[in-house]
C-alpha cells in the first residue's frame, strides 16, 4: 500500500492524528454531560490526567475548560492537586445568575419554582403574551397540589400590550387589515386565553389551599421589545424579542407576518447581590416596571 507524502512521518509510518480539541469544546462536551445527568451533582470528576487521555489534550487545556465551568458554577474544588466536583446546587448553576443564558422553555420553570419556595411570592411580568409564564407556573402549582410548596401569600402583576393599539408585531407583511386584522385577533385570542388560564390557576388557590392570591392585569399603550420577569424582589430575567418573517396559517388561508416567537427568546439572568452590576440592573428593573404599571398602562380586560 502506497502512503500519500501528506500523511505520512520521517519513518514511514501513517499519522492520521484529528485536530487537537480547544478548552471551549472540551468544556461543551463536560457540561453537556452535566446538564444530561451523566455527571450527577456531588460527583467527583475524573483527573485532570484521565480527561486529557480521554480528549487527547493537554493538562492545561483541560484545566482552562474546568475553570469555565467553574466560572458557571457547574464545578468546585478545581484546583492542580486533586478533581474537580460537580456543583450540588445545579438547578441554580444551570437556569440561574452566572449560568450560560438559556431559552424561555428552558430557563424560566425553574426559576418560577424557586420564586415559589418563598412565603411570599412576588411575580411581575412584562410580555407580548403571557404564555411563557403560565407554562412555567405550572411546575409549581403541581408542588402546591403535591404539597411539597406551602407559600402563604401570591401577588403576580403581569403588563401586555393593548387590545387596541397598532403593534409593532405581530403584523402582516402586507401591511394591516384594520378592525377585522385576523393577524391581530389571533395575538388578541392568544392574549386573552392565556391571561384568563394563569389568573384561573392561580385564584383556584384561595379555594384548594387557602393561600392569599392576587392576580392583575395592566395594559400598555406600545408593543414591548422585550420581556421582563421580576422574582420576589431580588432576581430579574431579561429577554429581547427579535423579529423574524414567517407564515402562518389563519383561518385557513396562509399569511405572511412579521412575528416573535416569545418561548424561544434567551433569557439573561440578574441577582441582587451577586454584584454591583446585578443589583443595580434588578433595581432599575423593579423602577422601570413600577413607573410603567402606575403611570402610562391602563384597566385591561382579558375579552374579546
Amino acid at each position: 500500500m502506497v502512503v500519500e507524502p501528506e500523511h505520512a512521518s520521517v519513518n514511514g509510518s501513517k499519522t492520521t492524528q484529528p485536530p487537537q480539541r480547544t478548552h471551549r469544546e472540551v468544556a461543551d462536551e463536560l457540561r453537556a454531560r452535566i446538564r444530561s445527568g451523566a455527571l450527577p451533582p456531588g460527583r467527583r470528576m475524573p483527573t485532570q490526567a484521565q480527561l486529557a487521555e480521554e480528549f487527547g489534550v493537554e493538562r492545561g487545556t483541560v484545566r482552562q475548560a474546568l475553570r469555565i465551568l467553574q466560572s458557571e458554577h457547574l464545578l468546585t474544588n478545581v484546583t492542580k492537586g486533586s478533581p474537580a466536583t460537580v456543583a450540588p446546587d445545579l438547578a441554580k448553576a444551570l437556569t440561574g445568575p452566572g449560568a450560560p443564558p438559556l431559552p424561555t422553555t428552558v430557563a424560566l420553570a425553574p426559576r418560577i419554582a424557586s420564586a415559589f419556595a418563598a412565603q411570599h411570592v412576588e411575580i411581575d411580568a412584562l410580555c407580548l403574551t403571557s404564555v411563557s409564564l403560565t407554562l412555567a407556573i405550572g411546575e409549581p402549582l403541581r408542588q402546591i397540589h403535591a404539597g411539597r410548596l406551602k407559600p402563604a401569600k401570591i401577588d403576580v402583576r403581569v403588563l401586555l400590550p393593548s387590545r387596541d393599539i397598532d403593534l409593532a408585531f405581530p403584523v402582516p407583511v402586507a401591511g394591516r387589515g384594520g378592525d377585522g386584522d385576523p393577524v391581530h385577533q389571533r395575538w388578541l385570542a392568544m392574549r386573552n386565553a392565556q391571561g384568563q388560564v394563569l389568573q384561573h390557576n392561580l385564584l383556584a388557590l384561595r379555594a384548594t389551599h387557602g393561600i392569599d392570591v392576587r392576580v392583575s392585569f395592566r395594559a400598555l399603550p406600545f408593543t414591548p421589545p422585550v420581556k421582563l420577569y421580576l422574582l420576589n424582589g431580588v432576581e430579574s430575567l431579561f429577554a429581547y424579542y427579535t423579529v423574524t418573517r414567517r407564515e402562518q396559517e389563519i383561518d385557513h388561508r396562509q399569511l405572511e407576518m412579521y412575528d416573535a416567537e416569545g418561548t424561544q427568546s434567551v433569557l439573561f439572568a440578574f441577582e441582587q447581590g451577586a454584584d454591583l452590576r446585578d443589583t443595580t440592573f434588578v433595581e432599575q428593573s423593579h423602577l422601570w416596571f413600577n413607573a410603567l404599571w402606575e403611570t402610562i398602562s391602563s384597566e385591561l380586560l382579558l375579552t374579546t
